[in-house]
């Protein structure tokens, strides 16, 4: 059956639509409060701290750890892509999203907190590596019943704003979990056991406590949230079943939403370039501008909370503009400060009168690129939520993570590819500079094929078939 033919009785309704008229702060900031305590393994365990351990010559060297580390999360994205879905679909089936958001939650927390056995040795990097590599995949699957949770703690109203604020949330999570790593553990301002430098203690207790601030901000979403509503008598389904009614299901959306695959493949593009603004930041701030290490995390300290009130400001946007127009926005304006960056580079200018060093230009621009980015990502979420067929938002968030992972060498590979070919034609150190042309390829081609993609109150429902 084709929605924009139903009769409008028989229209079906989004879960956003069908659900809540009037949300409930306390819900709200009990999401949020997950958001806050992920950034825990996102920031310090997979990003600043842990890896980066992991990767040290304690391990039996830098390039054969990192490619073990490499292979082994390469691994786990391939997991997350194939079995999202299938996860998102079964506990929207089956009325367990809170259930299964909290199994998932203490999963990765329990995995984090097992990281303290690595210890600095080579014979620990196989643990270390399979440790880490599992947590992100458990996180990616807390991560759709999360997201797809969003439709049921906001309305049609507010759903930007939001988003929004648990993005920001998230943020700024990262930013004090940081700081109070580099107080109590990496850099202690007072001696304590947990300051111990032998057999990296003060390292693998980073991880403890990552576990326990992850577990500890996650708990309010478990208690305040209702579980998701069954609904009737859910058929069960094994796995060789629920991949026929997922691609079925996918065949139904095409044919009666088609722009919901228009979005999520154009989503998938940009979202990469996304990523890769803050996977190479800080390579190309050291390489590039010269920034020294405590200038690097200075950087991301400033970054972040730039991105928060970005992603909080767009999220409010959002609901006054809608999501479509806040995305390209924040995609122009990304693409405006990248070339000022790739054109300006580290050279120093004067502009009626006044010295503009190479480190200002990151500084400024770089900030730009932060707060352009944080909304793009929350009104991304609030635009597939808008789309959701009432009960299945788990499996479309499924597919939302499955599309950003089979995309995800874009950015890297553009990186890659235009240093490559500029270190012959440019002077020696000028080269990396020009892999920023790389991510602004990507976030082009991602603007471009969002463009055409209907907003969310343009485009229907889809109608997809029971299991």
């Amino acid at each position: 059956m084709n929605s924009a033919s139903a009769p409008r009785a028989m229209q079906p309704s989004s879960e956003l639509a069908s659900g809540n008229q009037v949300s409930s702060k306390g819900r709200i900031l009990a999401w949020a409060s997950w958001d806050w305590g992920s950034a825990a393994f996102n920031a310090v365990m997979t990003t600043f701290v842990f890896t980066v351990y992991l990767t040290s010559n304690a391990f039996g060297g830098k390039d054969e750890a990192s490619a073990v580390l490499g292979g082994a999360l390469a691994v786990a994205g391939l997991a997350i892509a194939l079995l999202a879905p299938v996860t998102g679909q079964r506990s929207d089936a089956g009325g367990r999203r809170k259930l299964w958001l909290g199994v998932n939650t203490a999963a990765v927390a329990v995995l984090t907190a097992l990281c303290f056995f690595v210890f600095p040795q080579p014979e620990f990097l196989l643990l270390g590596v399979t440790l880490i590599a599992l947590g992100n995949v458990f996180f990616e699957f807390a991560g759709v019943n999360y997201n797809a949770m969003l439709a049921q703690i906001s309305t049609p109203r507010n759903i930007g704003k939001v988003s929004g604020i648990g993005w920001g949330a998230g943020y700024l999570g990262g930013i004090v979990a940081l700081l109070i790593v580099l107080q109590l553990f990496v850099q202690p301002s007072f001696d304590w056991f947990g300051a111990s430098t032998q057999d990296s203690l003060n390292i693998r207790l980073v991880a403890v406590f990552s576990a326990l601030w992850f577990f500890i901000f996650a708990l309010p979403v478990l208690f305040a949230v209702p579980e998701l509503p069954r609904a009737g008598q859910a058929a069960r389904l094994g796995i060789v079943a629920s991949y026929r009614l997922l691609f079925r299901r996918i065949r139904a959306i095409y044919a009666t939403s088609p722009h919901t695959i228009y979005f999520l493949l154009a989503s998938a593009v940009f979202r990469d370039g996304l990523a890769a603004v803050f996977t190479f930041g800080g390579i190309i701030a050291a390489g590039t501008f010269g920034f020294e290490l405590s200038q690097v995390i200075f950087f991301a300290i400033f970054g972040n909370v730039v991105a928060a009130v970005g992603a909080i400001l767009g999220g409010f946007l959002d609901d006054r503009v809608g999501p479509k127009a806040v995305i390209i926005g924040s995609l122009a304006g990304l693409l405006v400060a990248g070339t000022v960056i790739l054109v300006l580079g580290n050279g120093d200018y004067s502009f009626f009168g006044m010295e503009w060093a190479g480190s200002t230009t990151f500084w400024v621009f770089g900030l730009f690129l932060c707060l352009f980015v944080g909304p793009a990502q929350s009104s991304s979420r609030a635009y597939l939520a808008r789309l959701a067929p009432h009960g299945e938002s788990g499996e479309l968030f499924g597919l939302y993570a499955t599309t950003g992972r089979a995309v995800s060498f874009l950015a890297p590979a553009l990186f890659t590819l235009c240093i490559t070919v500029a270190t012959p034609l440019v002077a020696a150190g000028e080269a990396q500079r020009w892999g920023i042309l790389g991510i602004m390829v990507v976030l082009l081609a991602g603007l471009l094929v969002l463009l055409p993609v209907k907003s969310p109150d343009k485009a229907p429902i889809a109608v997809v078939p029971s299991a």
